[in-house]
Order: C-alpha cells, then structure tokens, then sequence
C-alpha cells in the first residue's frame, strides 16, 4: 500500500511538473515558476470580478467612468502587462479603498474618486496595475491550492471544483490585502507606472496621510492599509523608489 502511494505521488508530481512554467516577470524582476498559465488566470479573474459586480453596487456615471478609464489607459500602457485587457469599475462605497482582481480588474471606491486628485488616483490605480503585474493573487493561489491541483491533474477528475475554490480563495484575498512585501512592491511600481505615464508620482506622499487620517475612523476598514507596512513605511520605502528612479535616469546615457 505504501508503495504504491509512494508511486503515485511520484507520477503525480511528473504530471505536475510537466505544466509549470518558469518565466520572467518584469514587475519583480525575478525568474518565478506558475502552474497557473494566464489563460486560467484571466478566467478566473473573470469568475471573481462578475462576483464582486453582482456582490456591490456599481455606479453607472459616464463622466467618472470615461475619468478613471482615461487615467488607466494611460497607465496600462506603460505597466509590465500591457497585453492584458484591464478594465476599471467604480463602487458605490464611501470608503476610500481600492483593489485588484488578476487577469486586469481594477476596482475603485466612489469615495476614493471623490477625495483623491486626479495624481492621488493615479498612484492608486497605478499599484493595483502593479498587484496584477506582479501576478501576486495568483502566487496566493499557488500556495493555498497546489496540492489540490496536482492530485486533481494526477487523478484526472472531472468533478474536481478546483474554480470554485479558486475563487473563493481570491475573494478572500482581495478582502484581506496582501503581505507587507507584497504591499511596499506594488508601492513602487505604483510609483515607477505613475511616473512613466506622466502623473506627479510624489502624490502617493499626500494620499497616503489622508488616507492615515482615516485609520482611526472605526467606520473605515482601508484595504489599501489593511497590510503589514505601516503608512510611515509606505511612505518611506516610495521616497526610497523616487531616489532610486532619479538616480537611474541621471546615469542612462
């Protein structure tokens, strides 16, 4: 019995193995492997924002969405996935929270757009592009539902519910942020997107303290602060990015 447990485990991990890709990802800078293929992860994405949709209420206003889609384009253009089709959708919150779906859905709280500058909401918009970039919702996949894919490949179920579990798990990510790791990285690609497509990338300075000013309020609960790294780290770690960017551009020839 435990032989052929053993063997099995063996064949498994051969099939496994068989579907990952390693490949590098621009946004990190780093050679990552992924069993999740784009294809399934802008399918997934899909399954997760028509949830999020049917969950929230959306506001329909031409005027605000032709706003938030002009900032946008601009910054998909210039981000580490321009192949994606992102869209942008505006919930009828007051709160001022942000988050991103993988596969290029971007979702932003009319609270935010009626605080923020129109740099602020670049910033924003600019480091929810950077989560998805980054592919970090799809590593949290990774880790939480690997076992579950490979035996579900090995053993070639059909009833296996490997989407819907898929989907949950992000939905749970997208309520609860991500690591503090995770958070200061797409803080800097925030910053590196914003600037490139022709924002004030020194505007995530003055969202962030509003959005410290908000911290406090028990009516608040700000995904966009909800992770490890405190604002005063944020803050820091983008001063850090905007040396670093000025640096690079005094010594490109």
């Amino acid at each position: 019995m435990l032989k052929n447990v053993i063997l099995f485990l063996i064949l498994s991990l051969g099939i496994f193995s068989s579907g990952c890709v390693s490949i590098y990802n621009p946004a990190t800078g780093r050679n990552e492997l992924y069993f999740i293929d784009e294809k399934t992860e802008i399918s997934i994405g899909n399954n997760v924002a028509a949830r999020i949709i049917e969950d929230n209420e959306i506001v329909q206003d031409k005027s605000l969405q032709f706003y938030i889609e002009n900032i946008g384009n601009k910054l998909k253009k210039v981000s580490d996935r321009t192949n994606l089709e992102y869209k942008f959708y505006i919930v009828d919150d007051d709160q001022l929270n942000a988050f991103a779906v993988p596969g290029g859905h971007v979702f932003l709280n009319k609270g935010l757009i009626d605080t923020a500058t129109k740099d602020e909401l670049a910033f924003v918009m600019a480091h929810e592009i950077g989560h998805i970039c980054a592919r970090h919702s799809v590593k949290k996949m990774q880790t939480a539902l690997g076992l579950n894919f490979l035996l579900s490949v090995a053993l070639r179920d059909p009833n296996y519910q490997a989407v819907n579990k898929t989907i949950n798990l992000v939905y749970n990510v997208v309520a609860l942020g991500y690591s503090r790791k995770d958070e200061l990285l797409a803080d800097s690609l925030g910053v590196k997107y914003s600037k490139k497509a022709g924002f004030n990338p020194e505007a995530s300075f003055s969202l962030l303290e509003k959005l410290k000013k908000e911290e406090g309020n028990a009516n608040y609960t700000l995904v966009f602060l909800r992770s490890h790294p405190l604002p005063d780290e944020r803050i820091k770690n983008i001063q850090k990015t905007l040396n670093n960017e000025t640096v690079s551009k005094l010594n490109s020839p």
